[in-house]
């Protein structure tokens, strides 16, 4: 069962959420706020271990920025669904590059919420209308001008092969492999979207049309 926060200054959407963790029954609510540092003190006075997923505001009222919020987040642990109003695309942006691991929108079905958190839960990336709105048309955002090698590279490791795998499928050497992902993250981090982890470079590989949104290779 997985263990999330809830943290959202309206309280009746917090009681909505909760309502619907309890029904679905694969999850259980362990924390409800309206601050992220009020998540954080829980946290620090009770020695809980972090949630597995905080479901977050996009803005909330006591005057903290999106980035402070996600990068806090991420930083102690949870990965981060955005539940916000899907009419502000650079905040979204602003929430991704922090390491948000995905957006749905509060006009969204609670069956849509609860979707989202358990496949970021299973550490799946989150895909939906209200992620590609945020990336689509942002040419800083969805570029990282990766080279047709480190394209190929990406393509088939993202997609689940291990990278000796992917280093005999090119004809090339496992080093120059590693030095390719290497330099993929690289590249990913001078646009300020950080790949640390497969999961992320699956992500990235989706944003920028080199794997098809079901994880799939792309033909392009």
């Amino acid at each position: 069962m997985s263990r999330v926060a809830l943290i959202d200054d309206h309280e009746s959407v917090r009681l909505g959420l909760e309502a619907a963790c309890a029904r679905d029954g694969a999850q259980t609510v362990v924390f409800s706020g309206s601050t992220v540092g009020s998540y954080l003190e829980w946290r620090a006075l009770t020695a809980a271990a972090p949630a597995d997923v905080v479901v977050l505001d996009l803005t909330l009222g006591d005057g903290t920025t999106v980035t402070e919020n996600v990068s806090s987040l991420v930083a102690d642990g949870a990965s981060v669904v955005i539940h916000s109003v899907a009419d502000r695309p650079a905040a979204v942006r602003e929430a991704l590059v922090a390491g948000a691991a995905g957006v749905v929108s509060k006009s969204s079905a609670l069956d849509d919420v609860l979707d989202a958190i358990r496949t970021v839960a299973q550490g799946d990336p989150l895909n939906n209308v209200e992620w590609a709105s945020a990336v689509d048309g942002d040419r800083e955002f969805a570029d990282a001008q990766l080279s047709t090698r480190e394209r190929e590279v990406l393509r088939l490791y993202a997609t689940g092969l291990p990278l000796k795998a992917v280093a005999e499928r090119l004809g090339v050497a496992y080093s120059t492999a590693k030095e390719n992902i290497t330099r993929i993250r690289v590249k990913y981090v001078d646009v300020g979207r950080p790949a640390p982890t497969k999961v992320d470079l699956l992500r990235r590989a989706m944003e920028d049309g080199i794997v098809a949104s079901d994880g799939a290779p792309s033909a392009r």
